[in-house]
């Protein structure tokens, strides 16, 4: 186990944690390991999401209604 690391408790569905007993015997990896991996994707995701937002903060933004009258007009929907 790596030397920087926390222990925590987690609870999950029983039929979740059968999956991922049988997904860590299968790959050889522990259920921390992936659990852990899953973590840092969801984590990794938000931070690319958040970099959108900063990139994007300054264009204009559009309200909904206004966007479906524009698609009703040009006869999209």
């Amino acid at each position: 186990m790596k030397t920087n690391t926390k222990r925590t408790t987690i609870y999950l569905d029983a039929d979740i944690h059968h999956a991922l007993r049988i997904k860590a015997a299968e790959t050889e990896n522990s259920m921390s390991e992936l659990i852990g991996e899953a973590i840092k994707t969801s984590l990794a995701e938000d931070s690319i999401d958040l970099a959108a937002f900063e990139e994007r903060k300054n264009e204009p933004s559009l309200a909904f209604e206004d966007v479906l009258k524009r698609l009703k007009k040009s006869g999209k929907i």
